[in-house]
């Protein structure tokens, strides 16, 4: 009689959900991020990022400005809804990427940078392009992966004829 151990693989649960699901907390982070940054952009006022723009000495700034902001609010939904995301990505990859380019990475690769701690709190420096990747990476899973259930691509192809 031999005693048979228990492979380490073995002793780990297997707690992964069917597959897909893996799509909504991504769906649901980058979605929101995506329009919690344009809408802080209009609540602070859209001249304040026109000016940003144009200091940036990016061309036609008043129109990327406002353009910028309809690709943060609409790509966001569109991601927060599953519709449209590998059309909706490709304005939403070129906003992050002007963003590095162009803020960022002067700044390095770390988005946090604490600087000091005193007594009204923590204080940091300026962010590096590492959340923009972060943004990049969850949009090239979700192209790559599919928006996963709950999606409204999933409902709009099961309603249309064949589908």
């Amino acid at each position: 009689m031999s005693l048979t151990l228990p492979r380490a693989a073995d002793l780990v649960l297997d707690w992964r959900a069917p597959p897909g699901w893996w799509a909504i907390p991504l769906r649901l982070i980058v979605g929101y991020g995506f329009m919690a940054h344009g809408v802080a952009k209009l609540m602070h006022g859209p001249e304040h990022f026109v000016a940003i723009t144009q200091a940036l000495g990016v061309p036609f700034a008043p129109f990327m400005a406002w353009l910028t902001i309809a690709v943060e609010l609409v790509g966001g939904l569109a991601v927060l809804a599953g519709v449209a995301i590998p059309l909706a990505s490709i304005p939403m990859a070129a906003v992050l990427l002007v963003a590095i380019f162009t803020v960022h990475l002067p700044n390095g690769f770390s988005s946090i940078k604490l600087q000091s701690v005193t007594a009204t709190g923590a204080h940091f420096g300026q962010p590096g392009y590492e959340t923009d990747l972060l943004y990049l990476a969850g949009l090239a899973a979700l192209v790559l992966g599919g928006p996963g259930p709950l999606a409204l691509d999933r409902w709009l192809r099961r309603g249309a004829p064949g589908g």
